[in-house]
């Protein structure tokens, strides 16, 4: 039946296995370990010639039902829950690489990312290349006999270039590669990535799967052979980047209403980004729903709406941007995304101000670059604000 369920039907009820006690809403099971029936109950589950629960490292029902729906949301067989988006990203690379192999990876990413494939991975032996995301003969060229994933956002964070995910899967499965995508910025709402040929599809569910800053979360999707019958499912029951059941209790029951904030947040966000291209105060805007958006024909084809995130660059440098950020009196200046409260963000000197000038430069992202997550406050209320500071 499941199977036939439209996405927002399945934003709801995926998941749902109730207890002897059959109630309505989803349970939350704070336990850390569970009681075997006897000896050799214990010793199959340990050695998984029996299913079932064994320790919540590993092993939960609360966290198992926030898989089965966001695996169900992303048409993926298997779903793995981590602690963060970005231990789903340590997950995956710990997974599937050892010394000596090469990864190709946008360098539009999270700043983040970009210290944990070039300051941290590469301590271990792993080489990264990064490529502009845009540019496939790029990706073509960087790949080598020992390149092992491509590792891409789309929309990236925070400049909102996109990538042809159908063409870049083709790429990598002609080479032998396999493709990750961080789906974080559209959610399986708006993108399903395995659909247009991704292997793995990564989240960050602190953003918006809980959508009210309330938890961090991760996940990773795809199939059962890739994602729990591998090296990646070893990892995390072995070293526990774990998603806590409380945390996943918390983002399933955001998943619930996950549709109706985007469609929100995404008409607020369409409507902010034709108004911001008005203002005198700004150089540029760079929104997927924009018809001046440089890949604004692939975004229509590739996503079903433009997202709730705007990114745009105000005349006058980082002084410029900062003096927007101090005048605000109802946007919320933080670092996350995602939320049901709009966000302001200067990248240059937050998520990506660990990058080198250099490297911040090739990613795109300029002193006078801002990133707005819209919430669900009055397109009104948030132009009065954003007025403010850019006078």
């Amino acid at each position: 039946m499941e199977e036939e369920w439209d996405l927002e039907t399945r934003a709801v009820r995926a998941g749902i296995h109730r207890s002897a006690f059959n109630e309505h809403a989803e349970a939350l099971y704070l336990t850390s370990s569970y009681v075997f029936d006897n000896a050799q109950q214990a010793a199959d589950r340990f050695t998984n010639r029996e299913p079932g629960m064994i320790y919540s490292r590993f092993t939960n029902p609360t966290v198992t039902a926030f898989q089965e729906r966001l695996a169900s949301l992303e048409g993926g067989e298997s779903c793995l829950a981590t602690a963060s988006g970005m231990s789903a990203i340590l997950t995956v690379f710990m997974g599937l690489l050892q010394a000596g192999d090469h990864v190709v990876a946008s360098r539009s990413l999270f700043g983040a990312s970009v210290q944990l494939l070039s300051g941290i991975l590469g301590r271990f032996g792993i080489i990264t290349t990064f490529v502009p995301l845009s540019d496939l003969a790029a990706w073509e060229q960087a790949v080598r006999p020992e390149t092992r994933l491509f590792f891409v956002e789309t929309p990236a964070n925070p400049t909102m270039e996109l990538v042809d995910l159908t063409a870049l899967a083709a790429l990598a499965h002609d080479r032998g590669v396999r493709l990750v995508v961080d789906n974080c910025f559209c959610t399986p709402i708006l993108q399903r990535p395995l659909e247009l040929g991704a292997d793995l599809v990564v989240h960050s569910a602190t953003k918006y799967l809980d959508g009210q800053g309330r938890v961090l979360g991760g996940a990773i999707v795809g199939s059962m052979a890739l994602v729990m019958e591998s090296p990646i499912y070893q990892f995390l029951r072995t070293a526990g980047p774990s998603m806590s059941p409380f945390n996943a209790w918390v983002c399933l029951k955001g998943m619930e209403t996950l549709a109706l904030r985007l469609e929100a947040q995404c008409a607020r966000a369409q409507q902010l980004a034709q108004w911001l291209e008005q203002q005198p105060g700004v150089a540029r805007v760079l929104y997927p729903g924009l018809p001046s958006h440089p890949q604004y024909e692939l975004a229509c084809r590739q996503q079903s709406q433009g997202g709730g995130v705007v990114t745009f660059e105000v005349k006058g440098g980082q002084a410029a941007a900062w003096n927007i950020i101090d005048s605000l009196q109802l946007i919320s200046v933080t670092g996350n995304l995602g939320d049901t409260k709009s966000t302001l963000t200067h990248p240059a000197t937050t998520t990506h101000g660990r990058l080198s000038d250099a490297d911040r430069a090739n990613a795109g992202i300029t002193p006078g670059m801002l990133r707005l997550s819209v919430g669900l406050e009055t397109v009104r209320d948030l132009q009065r604000d954003l007025e403010r500071g850019l006078g």
